[in-house]
């Protein structure tokens, strides 16, 4: 029996280790998945407190950007809502307080924004973000959240003595905790979903407040543009005077540059227009546009042109340097009301550096008008911001000035004192190159006896008629397709042709672009001439090397490109 006792009296003892080492493992298996739901619960809660946060910024950007103290307390108000929020509070661009809640009995918020990484001291989170509007920094937020206090948590952990009821019951808790949580995130994400149909309905309205500006001032524009070349031809018809004809020739041609000027201007304002940068010299630049500006001003306004004799040239695109002088010219015009003068200047500006990197032009125009107040000051590059009333102006000009001088890779700022006048000047980087040898206008081509024939491709009647009539001038034959199936048809039975000129956009499922792709394959001798006023179809042409002749276009123009294809080039070569 002893030895029999012997080996038995061992198994009460494993059977009791083993129920000890079980509910140990248990009790560690209990503190391991309470440790592990302790750490996922904060990381819920941290994740809660950070769409919180979002939500909270996202709200106070219009607040914060028209310091719109009321609504700014409105919103962070609305946090109260939320039991486990301490404290919050907005700041402005400055640091300074703008609005703030504070849960009774607990500390307030900083009195300046304090930025940083967010904060955990077992017991409270602290959130902080930056409020911003595109790259703009409107202000801050802060966010102070309570977690769970240590006493808490140790009363948690000491009720492991009746374990199973505990479990249960923290099941319980934590099935609610999660529910609440989910309902809580649901909200949240309605709420979200809520704020941005409502974003999207404000940048609708003021997409549409915009696209009215804009409606109204090249309404304007164009009707007047139109009435002068429209009263000019009618006036042609009448008149047999030479000197008149011509001043009248001279007139509506003024008003189709006008519009082609306008239109370029809403291309460089959309980001799409095609830019031509060339060496420049401003000098001369300036000086031809003397006759333009007298035209565009009044009489009581006097033009003062002040350059350095050595002023430096510059590689920019040179129409779009004349139509942003034209713009600041008559919007200093519209600031002097009872007249004044116009002082245009320019000047080297040395960076010192032995390589000349860093050298700049500054040319500035200087008006003696009514100046600006300085809230206005701040928006008057911003598109479709004018100060004219509605139909005098499309808020473009300055804009267009600012796009110039950015693309050009250079700056734009505007100065202005009141009742003294307003300045405004642009930086251009100095060019090291040669300016490119200027050429006469070509004169039209009279017909020879090599004459070259032409497939012109044009779906619209009134531009080919046109179009055509300008080729004849010039002393080509020309036969025309009325879209690209019909050009392709035509090239098919008749190869005697020496270069095909067609527009890029025409009705169909074949355009200008991939008939020039389909004549590569079909007569890759076949030169090709693309046209178009679309700058999105330009560029794409231009990207493939395409030779492309934006509309409107002049003869002489047209002359010019048909002479450098003739002459050598070939039709995949931009102009």
């Amino acid at each position: 029996m002893t030895s029999s006792t012997g080996r038995l009296s061992w198994r009460p003892a494993l059977t009791v280790s083993m129920a000890i080492g079980l509910a140990i493992a248990i009790v560690a298996a209990a503190f391991a998945l309470a440790a592990y739901n302790e750490h996922l619960g904060q990381q819920e809660r941290f994740r809660q407190a950070e769409v919180q946060l979002r939500i909270l910024a996202g709200s106070m950007a219009a607040p914060l950007a028209f310091d719109d103290r009321s609504a700014a307390r409105e919103y962070v108000g609305a946090q109260s809502s939320n039991p486990d929020v301490e404290a919050v509070a907005a700041y402005d661009m400055q640091g300074q307080l703008a609005a703030s809640y504070v849960r009774a009995g607990e500390p307030p918020p900083p009195a300046r924004n304090v930025l940083g990484p967010p904060r955990n001291d077992g017991a409270r989170l602290i959130l902080t973000s930056r409020v911003t509007e595109g790259e703009t920094v409107l202000g801050s937020v802060y966010l102070r959240t309570v977690l769970e206090s240590p006493g808490r948590r140790a009363m948690r952990y000491a009720g492991f003595a009746l374990l199973i009821v505990m479990a249960a019951l923290l099941i319980g808790v934590l099935g609610a905790a999660n529910a609440r949580e989910a309902e809580a995130y649901r909200r949240l994400r309605r709420e979200t979903r809520e704020r941005e149909k409502a974003e999207e309905a404000l940048r609708q309205s003021q997409k549409m407040e915009a696209m009215g500006q804009l409606t109204g001032g090249v309404a304007h524009d164009f009707n007047n543009l139109l009435m002068v070349a429209s009263s000019g031809m009618d006036l042609l018809e009448r008149t047999t005077d030479p000197t008149r004809r011509e001043r009248l020739r001279a007139g509506i041609r003024q008003a189709i540059d006008r519009g082609a000027s306008l239109t370029q201007q809403l291309l460089a304002f959309s980001r799409r227009a095609p830019l031509k940068p060339e060496v420049v010299d401003i000098e001369k630049r300036l000086s031809g546009m003397h006759t333009l500006l007298d035209r565009s001003l009044r009489e009581d306004v006097t033009v003062e042109i002040r350059l350095a004799p050595d002023l430096w040239r510059v590689e920019v695109d040179a129409s779009q340097l004349e139509v942003a002088v034209l713009n600041i010219a008559i919007n200093a015009r519209d600031a002097m009301p009872e007249g004044g003068a116009i002082i245009i200047e320019g000047r080297n500006e040395p960076s010192g550096r032995p390589d000349g990197r860093g050298d700049m032009v500054r040319l500035s125009i200087r008006d003696t008008g009514v100046g600006v107040e300085p809230e206005v000051l701040s928006r008057l590059f911003e598109p479709f911001f004018t100060t004219k009333p509605v139909g005098k102006g499309t808020g473009l000009g300055l804009s267009q000035v600012y796009g110039f001088a950015r693309s050009s890779d250079g700056e734009a700022g505007i100065e202005s004192v009141l009742g003294e006048g307003t300045t405004v000047w642009m930086r251009i980087p100095r060019s090291t190159k040669a300016m490119a040898q200027e050429t006469a206008p070509v004169a039209p081509r009279r017909r020879s006896s090599e004459e070259r024939r032409i497939l012109m491709v044009e779906d619209d009647d009134s531009v080919a008629q046109l179009v055509e009539e300008m080729l004849r001038e010039l002393g080509y034959d020309v036969v025309r397709a009325g879209d690209a199936l019909s050009a392709l048809e035509i090239l098919r039975q008749d190869v005697a042709f020496d270069l095909v000129f067609s527009d890029m956009v025409m009705p169909g499922d074949i355009g200008g672009l991939d008939l020039a792709r389909d004549i590569a394959r079909l007569r890759p001798d076949l030169p090709v001439i693309l046209t178009t006023g679309y700058s999105a179809a330009a560029a794409a042409a231009a990207n493939e090397g395409r030779r492309v002749l934006i509309k409107p276009y002049r003869i002489e123009r047209l002359a010019t490109e048909l002479d450098a294809v003739f002459s050598g080039a070939n039709g995949r070569a931009r102009a």
